[in-house]
């Protein structure tokens, strides 16, 4: 059984145990789970469980606030009277390599409001993506390969 599958079952059983259906109460067994499992490690030899996980949070607290900021900055376009927005597409030299990373990286890119993915050159090498708010294409190219795609490609290569 993989640690993570483990981990979720702690903190299943512990919230059962507490009778309670609340996710603060899950997501706290899962913490004392997951404390339980780092003193075992080792027991586990060849896990990247320990390392892997504290990479996925950093990448899902990034990505909510990302997420969090283009809608307020889609929301304040909407709400003046005089737009602001300045939209354009941009190509993306992508270091992801596998199907799955530039899955990813395309598919977080698009669930952030005000960025959409619209291509994949046929090299696979550069993903075009729609930018609602394109201020400068050099900041916004380097926002997206050192914040979202370098956080999924920690993530995926670990």
């Amino acid at each position: 059984m993989s640690l993570f599958i483990l981990n979720i079952v702690f903190a299943a059983v512990f919230t059962t145990l507490l009778g309670s259906g609340s996710i603060s109460v899950f997501l706290f067994g899962f913490a004392l789970g997951y404390i339980a499992l780092w003193l075992s490690k080792p027991l586990y030899r060849d896990t990247r469980y320990f390392e892997k996980l504290p990479k996925t949070i950093k990448l899902a607290g990034y990505f909510l606030k990302e997420l969090a900021v283009s809608n307020l900055r889609v929301l304040w376009d909407v709400i003046r009277p005089r737009q602001i927005h300045r939209p354009g597409i941009i190509g993306i030299p992508l270091a992801a390599q596998t199907d799955l990373e530039i899955f990813v990286v395309a598919n977080l890119i698009s669930l952030t409001p005000g960025t959409l993915s619209v291509d994949l050159s046929e090299d696979r090498k550069t993903l075009y993506v729609h930018i609602m708010f394109l201020d400068n294409v050099e900041t916004a190219r380097a926002d997206i390969k050192n914040g979202l795609e370098r956080r999924v490609l920690e993530v995926m290569r670990t």
